[in-house]
């Protein structure tokens, strides 16, 4: 069909151009399994701890909003089931999503698809080979999912299972970037839809899961929970995903008919005649431009704050007995069993708001490479006082995360534990994450100053080391050295460890120091090239 020429051209110029990315993605659910399944078969591998923790786990509502139905409590596979597959889900719709609108609405958006349509490429070879794409990946993912769970120990029809599931969630996220991507004329307009439906089918898959009421057949992530691998190992709710995806990529197409070449469906509202006082200089630009991803950031900061501080209470029922687990969230065997949880759950969560701060950061570079920052810098503007405003914006946002987390846990905790205390207590230790997350976004900004055009894949590589050094390094016993690569590992792990002012101090000295670095080099480099 004509407008299907040049479908695989574009299917393998794709492949190319994520040839690194996809491969990532896989590894990184790859080691999810793997982590999960031997954590878990050394924590519960006595019919004690079992019994715990299915009384524990099995009836509490926020452990069943954040993980899913609790099927499946009484093998050490089923708790495995249990904690990993939202994880697991939520990385495969992240890949889904952004392979999905790299090669849609961010190349038109960029003018890479007219140029591409200028020679023999039909009008939906860029969709078809798009989401192809994707949906590979997710498969491959899947594949990959399930290898780890065999080679742990785990039945391998159970693990196929699991894999298939997970796929089939990113198969459907996949569908709805690419409807997603016909509506809105911007890559971030893309991304927050898709992420609006993502925490609105997490939201009714949670509802549907506490109450009982069937709600959650209408989520994707539902239908892939409802498999409950490992235990009742059903394959039939794979049926939905099969069916909705095509519908839903059939939908794209015929969307993409209905519209012209690098603008969306839905059109944004006339502005005002006058812009206001706040656009006056570039820190009120940076936080219009800034404003909304740090929002919808703050909404999902804070609701996992409320289920972390909400499961606190559970914890000494949960691992009370079990001494494998105590050690795990328990370093210093002096530490409050519940206090080291928080810490544990806290320093999870300075590692999302870390990946903002590099996002915010990086974001002065899409403004710089769509040439968006010049006409700004042609006017009264200096360059410092442009790349720093995003750079504030990027800091202060990081900050008000971990204030928003730090509140929410606090309150959590306090509504169920009745001590009002702990709410500035968390909320201290929360923020205390603010020097290494500092650390990260000013990585971030030197690379784009001193080094511009590897600078975003430069520092998400530097993000993703340490998001391995924090979540494994422990695990698997590496030495001191590289543990104390990360900035987050010398974040001491409050509140089951003591406040120290020292290591926060350098902290903040190499972050500023990172900071300057960025904006000296920024003033003397050429826009856009480096």
């Amino acid at each position: 069909m004509p407008d299907q020429t040049g479908t695989g051209t574009f299917l393998r110029f794709a492949v190319r151009r994520d040839r690194v990315r996809l491969p990532i993605w896989v590894a990184a659910g790859a080691a999810l399994m793997a982590v999960q399944s031997s954590s878990n078969q050394e924590f519960y591998r006595t019919p004690e701890s079992l019994a715990a923790y299915r009384a524990s786990a099995g009836s509490n509502a926020a452990s069943i909003a954040f993980s899913g139905p609790p099927v499946g409590l009484d093998t050490v596979a089923g708790t495995i089931a249990f904690e990993i597959s939202s994880p697991l889900v939520l990385l495969t719709v992240l890949m889904a999503m952004f392979t999905t609108a790299r090669h849609t609405r961010a190349d038109e958006e960029a003018g890479r698809t007219e140029l591409l349509r200028s020679a023999q490429l039909g009008r939906h070879a860029p969709l078809l080979a798009a989401t192809a794409l994707s949906a590979a990946a997710s498969a491959l993912l899947g594949l990959a999912i399930a290898a780890a769970a065999t080679l742990s120990g785990l039945p391998a029809g159970g693990s196929l299972l699991l894999g298939a599931a997970t796929a089939s969630v990113g198969w459907v996220f996949t569908g709805i970037t690419a409807v997603c991507a016909q509506l809105t004329g911007v890559t971030r307009g893309v991304y927050g839809l898709v992420g609006g439906l993502l925490g609105l089918s997490f939201v009714v898959r949670a509802v549907g899961d506490i109450t009982g009421s069937g709600l959650s057949w209408a989520s994707p992530i539902g239908w892939a929970q409802a498999t409950h691998p490992w235990s009742e190992d059903r394959w039939w709710p794979l049926l939905l995903p099969l069916a909705v995806t095509p519908l839903l990529l059939l939908g794209a197409a015929r969307l993409l008919d209905s519209r012209d070449s690098g603008s969306g469906l839905l059109q944004p509202r006339p502005g005002a005649e006058a812009a206001p006082p706040s656009l006056a200089g570039p820190l009120g630009l940076a936080w219009r431009l800034q404003r909304s991803t740090l929002l919808a950031w703050g909404l999902g900061v804070t609701l996992l704050g409320f289920v972390y501080g909400g499961l606190a209470e559970s914890v000494k029922t949960l691992l009370g007995d079990n001494p494998d687990a105590q050690v795990f969230f328990r370093g210093d065997p002096t530490a409050d069993l519940v206090d080291s949880y928080l810490g544990v759950t806290l320093r999870i969560t300075a590692l999302m708001v870390a990946a903002y701060g590099v996002s915010a950061t990086c974001r002065t570079r899409s403004e710089e490479s769509a040439g968006r920052a010049e006409p700004v810098l042609a006017a009264a503007v200096s360059r410092s006082g442009w790349f720093g405003s995003h750079l504030l914006v990027a800091l202060a946002g990081a900050t008000g995360l971990l204030l928003s987390d730090g509140l929410a846990t606090g309150a959590s905790r306090a509504m169920a534990s009745g001590d009002a205390t702990d709410v500035l207590r968390l909320t201290g230790a929360a923020v205390s994450y603010a020097p290494a997350v500092w650390v990260l976004a000013g990585l971030a900004g030197a690379l784009i100053g001193a080094a511009p055009s590897a600078a975003v894949p430069a520092a998400w590589l530097a993000f993703g080391a340490v998001l391995v050094i924090t979540l494994f390094a422990e695990g698997f016993d590496w030495p001191a050295w590289v543990t104390d690569l990360s900035p987050l590992s010398r974040t001491p792990t409050a509140p089951a460890e003591s406040w120290a002012a020292e290591p926060l101090l350098v902290l903040l000295v190499v972050a500023a120091g990172l900071l300057t670095l960025g904006l000296a080099t920024f003033r003397r480099r050429d826009l856009a090239t480096g």
